[in-house]
Parts: C-alpha cells; sequence; structure tokens
C-alpha cells in the first residue's frame, strides 16, 4: 500500500474533500473578518482556524488559499486600483481552483498526517519529517515570488517534535507567506504557537444552513433537520455521521425507554446491549456512548435552564427532560453522573471489557440517578 492508496486523513468519509467543496455556509461573519484585515493591509502571516469539529473549518481554509493564490498582489495606490474584494469566492474553473483541486498548485503546501514508516496506514500524528518537508518547501518557494499558502489540517495532530519545528517556522514566517491552521481544540497547542496566530472562530450551522450544506454534499437530508442540527451541534460532519449510522433513531430509542424512568423496560435494554454487542457493531457501541453522553449533557443544561430545550432533537425529549430534570439539583445530579458514566466507559473500552456489559452497566448507572 502506498501514500496514493491510503485514504485522506482530512477527509471525512462519505463526503466531498473541502478542497472540491464549492460553497461555505454559516460562516459569513468569519469570512468578513478575514476580508476586513485583508483589504486594511493589517493581514497576519499565520491564521488559527477554530471551531467545533465539522463545521466547515477546512472547507473556509481551502477558501482562503483559493483566494490568496488567485487574486493579484496590490503594487500600492492607483487611481485604477481594483475595488477592495467582498467575497473570498473564485471561479471553480479558475486555473488555481483547478490546480488546487488537483493538489499540483506549486504556492500551496498541505501539512497533514502521512504514512506510517512501513507505509501501511496512516500516523496517528503529523510527524517531524512532514515540517522538514514544509521547510524545504517554503526555502524553496522563497526566491520564487508570489504568495505561498501552507494549510495545517489539523494543528491539534502535530506531536511534539513536529509542533516545535513548526514554532520556528511561525517565528520567523517568509515574506508573502500564509498559514492556515486548523484546530478543533485550540486550548491543547502550544501557547508559543496560538500566541503567533490570529484566531478567526467558526460558528455551528443553524439549520437551514445545514439542510443546504447537506444538500450540496450529496447527502440524503431526513425530514427533520432541526432535530439533527440539535444532536449535531451544528457540525456538518457530525450530522452526516448521524444519518449515515441511523443516529436520529437511536437517540429516539433511547428517550423512548428512558421515557418512564426510573421504571426501565428491562428486555428493550437487553436487546439494545446486545445489538450494541454484535460482530461488527464497533461504531454503533461507539455512536450509542456518544449518544448517551449527549443526552445526559442536554439533561443537566435543561435542570440548569429550568425548562427543557427549546427544539426537541426526539420525539418526547422535551416531557422526559421536564420530568427528570426541573431544576439545578438535579442538573448536578446528571452531570455528575455523565462524568462517572464518560469514565467508566472510557476504562472499559480501553480494557477490552464486554460491550453489553458495559451499555447495561451505563443503563442501569442512569436508572439509579433518576430515582434519585
Amino acid at each position: 500500500m502506498t501514500e496514493d492508496t491510503l485514504p485522506e486523513p482530512d477527509r471525512l468519509e462519505g463526503a466531498p474533500h473541502p478542497r472540491d467543496t464549492a460553497a461555505l455556509f454559516g460562516q459569513s461573519s468569519a469570512e468578513a473578518s478575514f476580508l476586513q484585515a485583508y483589504t486594511s493591509g493589517r493581514m497576519h502571516h499565520a491564521w488559527l482556524l477554530t471551531g467545533p469539529r465539522g463545521i466547515g473549518k477546512a472547507t473556509m481554509a481551502w477558501r482562503i488559499a483559493r483566494f490568496l493564490l488567485a487574486t493579484a498582489e496590490d503594487t500600492g495606490p492607483s487611481m485604477f486600483a481594483p475595488e477592495p474584494p467582498t467575497t473570498l469566492h473564485i471561479d471553480p474553473e479558475d486555473p488555481v481552483s483547478r490546480r488546487l483541486r488537483a493538489l499540483s498548485e506549486p504556492g500551496l503546501f498541505l501539512l497533514r498526517r502521512g504514512p506510517t514508516d512501513k507505509g501501511d496506514r496512516l500516523s496517528n500524528d503529523i510527524r517531524v519529517d512532514m515540517v522538514r518537508k514544509l521547510a524545504g518547501f517554503l526555502h524553496l518557494s522563497a526566491t520564487e515570488g508570489g504568495r505561498r499558502v501552507v494549510i495545517v489540517d489539523a494543528a491539534d495532530e502535530l506531536n511534539s517534535q513536529a509542533a516545535n519545528a513548526l514554532l520556528k517556522m511561525l517565528e520567523e514566517p517568509p515574506a508573502r507567506c500564509f498559514f492556515l491552521m486548523i484546530s478543533h481544540q485550540p486550548t491543547g497547542l502550544l501557547p508559543t504557537i496560538r500566541s503567533r496566530c490570529r484566531e478567526l472562530r467558526l460558528q455551528p450551522l443553524e439549520h437551514d444552513e445545514m439542510t443546504r450544506a447537506l444538500d450540496q454534499a450529496g447527502v440524503e437530508v431526513p425530514a427533520d433537520t432541526a432535530a439533527l442540527t440539535e444532536l449535531s451541534a451544528g457540525s456538518v460532519g457530525e450530522a452526516m455521521r448521524l444519518i449515515s449510522q441511523g443516529g436520529l433513531s437511536i437517540y429516539a430509542d433511547l428517550i423512548s425507554m428512558f421515557a418512564r424512568l426510573p421504571d426501565l423496560d428491562r428486555p428493550r435494554a437487553l436487546r439494545l446491549a446486545d445489538a450494541a454487542a454484535a460482530r461488527g457493531a464497533t461504531n454503533r457501541l461507539d455512536l450509542l456512548l456518544a449518544l448517551v453522553d449527549l443526552m445526559l449533557a442536554r439533561l443537566a443544561r435543561s435542570g440548569a435552564a429550568g425548562h427543557p430545550p427549546t427544539i426537541e432533537a426526539a420525539p418526547g425529549e422535551a416531557a422526559m427532560m421536564a420530568r427528570l430534570a426541573p431544576g439545578p439539583d438535579s442538573a448536578r445530579a446528571w452531570a455528575t453522573t455523565a462524568q462517572q458514566i464518560s469514565a467508566r466507559t472510557g476504562h472499559g473500552r480501553a480494557v477490552n471489557l464486554d460491550p453489553a456489559s458495559l451499555v447495561l452497566d451505563t443503563v442501569f448507572r442512569i436508572q439509579k440517578t433518576a430515582g434519585g
């Protein structure tokens, strides 16, 4: 297996790669902030694109890269100077757009996870040898003039050696070179890296924006996009995972099963555990545990707010939460339970605990909290 045959680490399965995504929805504010910096002449050399996973940070990075590489550099004041740009959009048929889609644009370097030494799988992190290749790109391109763009997807995956090597480049950036660094959890980055970047924060999508983004990706949009947006927290990537793995149905089953707590339909709980423990059901188990964690978080927030969410993520959710989380005391109880279950399931997965036992233990802990 070669690097060319390995899956792209920065591509969500079943979705177009961000470089192939024509439009970006729900991020007009972030785009306006970047354009304001660009037109004011105060362009920072390094940008940290932050926000929850799956909301369009990589798409924004490629959108900015196309803009910077396809837009002529300002040569100074002139009565014939063009109007300042009001959008990052570049024609898909522009030569730069075509070269970027083909990964043949000489002005771009994509820093992402590569193959292991054996070449049989992707590395778990971005290693220092990849950053050394970036150093070569910057050195060779420095004498050619013109803009250069580096996309780091994602900065969270840099190992310590790679992060320190990249930091040196951020401290002494080449002229006309711009770094676009994607981060899902910027607090985990080196403080010195964060301090050398200007943050561009992207926001979760609203349900109408979610509908348009899913439609663009060629995904069959469910009827209740409001519920999908709630469960995915406005993340297109998470919404696609929920759709492909039946997440809306699983969450609805959870709400229905827990609707009468502390009374519990034990045969139903056993069926849920057996389904999660079936051969080849690892993804289903992961999704089930994630949805349980989400349900508990929504219960805690419901109690803290004194009312259930205004948009239900499943039928009957509001009534269940109004009854089980009526106020701050119950909110604290559910938050504590969520922490305990998260620690328990994390340990259970690490030691390969029987999935059925793990699910049943989770269900019974929820039942205990509901019973006070």
